[in-house]
């Protein structure tokens, strides 16, 4: 079991010890960073969370929309520490009840997600939250989905931000935007 190291007074950089690196992964040339071991560490994970919910609070969000995988780890914990409830943004056909779908581009070819459709309520504010903003298309994807049912897109919230992708350019400007790690 890993554990935050007590030598740092500064949380986020307790945290960010706990990324693992491994180089060439998924392809050559990609640097991975890895948060699994930060996830699987208790007192991380607590902390991590309750950074999130206190950065993501000023914000006024009535629920959490969380993206599929790592996002349900996030938002759904900080759902629970905000006392708000919880939706999914799934792959396209893991939810049972009738959804809106977007597909959006990746850097090869494209991607869906896919909401319940009586998921959120109009005007709701939501909170959308991830695990890493890289280059911004599903964040921004999930903003479609949630406008769409007629909420209102309060924030985001993210663990972890590679600043040089620029994924921030394709979330919405007026919106507060918080990532706890940023490379």
């Amino acid at each position: 079991m890993l554990t935050i190291m007590a030598d740092s007074s500064d949380p986020i950089e307790n945290l960010r010890r706990l990324v693992r690196q491994v180089p060439d992964f998924p392809k050559p040339g990609i640097l991975f960073k890895d948060l699994t071991p930060l996830f699987s560490d208790a007192h991380a994970l607590a902390s991590l969370i309750q950074l999130l919910a206190e950065r993501s609070r000023p914000m006024a969000p009535g629920i959490i929309v969380g993206i599929e995988a790592r996002g349900f780890i996030i938002g759904s914990a900080m759902a629970h520490a905000m006392q708000l409830g919880f939706v999914p943004v799934r792959k396209p056909g893991k939810l049972p009840a009738a959804t809106r779908s977007i597909a959006y581009s990746l850097e090869y070819g494209t991607d869906h997600l896919e909401i319940h459709a009586d998921a959120l309520r109009p005007a709701q504010p939501t909170l959308i939250v991830d695990d890493l903003l890289a280059t911004g298309g599903t964040a921004a994807a999930c903003t479609a989905l949630v406008e769409q049912l007629g909420a209102t897109v309060c924030g985001y919230a993210f663990l972890a931000e590679l600043k040089d992708l620029g994924g921030r350019r394709q979330l919405r400007a007026d919106v507060a935007c918080e990532s706890l790690m940023i490379d």
